[in-house]
């Protein structure tokens, strides 16, 4: 296995910080995103190796294996499981035969020999006749959708670890919630299970509405005389403009609720939030002076 210097894919140095590492991800997934460079092959591969390298580095575990042990970072576990089992049948005199201890800092090349030799060319684990079986590692992603792009639900297409996976995004899904794709992560060791996606979304408000889970709240400007006599308006929701009666003497802050008419209940189906507007009302500028003067015979009447 080649070994891919994830530092160099992002454009940093191994002192890099996490706040480092998630600005230049950011960066980089932005220029090289497929939907921003379709047809361009070189694009995508680029694309899959900046989320590679962002799976890895971003996650203080993963990285600290990535550095110690490099291209075989990922069967770290493994390596150092074995490597105490070893330990401790050499203490033992397990086997009754010459046994080998291994300790010390190992090089990417050492720990590969020692990896194959644990677990590759036809090693069996004493006792079953089977090779031991590992769970694949499980790979993180970051996805960033706008708002308006998960009111309904929609297919997507992502490349990881060079494989294009095509799922479907449920709609309702939340800023910062997290969804398992299960069996699209690392490969099994020696016939062991594939590890998971994880998927983790932002959520970027491309709308004047903001969101608190399935409901949705936004601010009308309503006129002096509408809010004061009554009349019609006409207000945006979600998926279109709605016609409202606002009632005499609206008062300034007043909170209406448009039921159903907020976002999508996630994984549940036909069901939706509420939207609730709130009343700014608009007060008169640049009176004329016969309009300040029914204003102050109003406010002798009201007197």
């Amino acid at each position: 296995m080649e070994f891919i210097d994830y530092y160099k894919i992002l454009e940093l140095d191994k002192s890099a910080i996490q706040a480092d590492i998630k600005k230049a991800y950011r960066k980089l997934a932005r220029k090289y995103h497929p939907d921003l460079n379709p047809n361009d092959k070189s694009a995508q591969a680029k694309f899959q190796q900046i989320n590679e390298a962002n799976e890895v580095l971003s996650d203080p575990e993963k990285r600290k294996k990535y550095d110690k042990h490099g291209k075989d970072w990922e069967h770290a576990e493994q390596f150092e499981h074995a490597q105490r089992q070893q330990q401790q049948q050499t203490r033992r005199g397990f086997g009754g035969g010459r046994q080998q201890s291994y300790s010390g800092n190992f090089d990417n090349d050492t720990f590969s020999d020692f990896f194959e030799q644990m677990f590759g060319g036809g090693a069996r684990s004493r006792g079953t006749g089977r090779s031991p079986q590992y769970k694949g590692q499980d790979f993180n992603a970051e996805l960033q959708l706008n708002l308006s792009d998960v009111y309904s639900s929609k297919k997507h297409t992502l490349t990881v670890n060079r494989k294009n996976i095509r799922i479907t995004i449920p709609a309702g899904v939340e800023n910062g919630q997290t969804i398992k794709i299960k069996g699209h992560g690392g490969q099994g060791i020696q016939g062991g299970p594939n590890g998971d996606l994880l998927i983790t979304f932002n959520i970027v408000n491309d709308t004047k509405f903001k969101r608190e889970k399935e409901n949705l709240y936004t601010t009308v400007e309503v006129d002096f005389y509408t809010a004061l006599l009554g009349g019609e308006i006409t207000v945006d929701t979600f998926t279109g403009k709605v016609k409202l009666n606002v009632k005499p003497e609206t008062q300034p802050g007043t909170q209406i609720k448009l039921k159903g008419k907020g976002f999508p209940k996630y994984k549940k189906e036909g069901q939706f939030g509420d939207l609730y507007i709130t009343y700014q009302i608009k007060m008169p500028t640049n009176l004329t002076p016969r309009e300040q003067e029914l204003f102050k015979e109003l406010q002798k009447l009201r007197s």
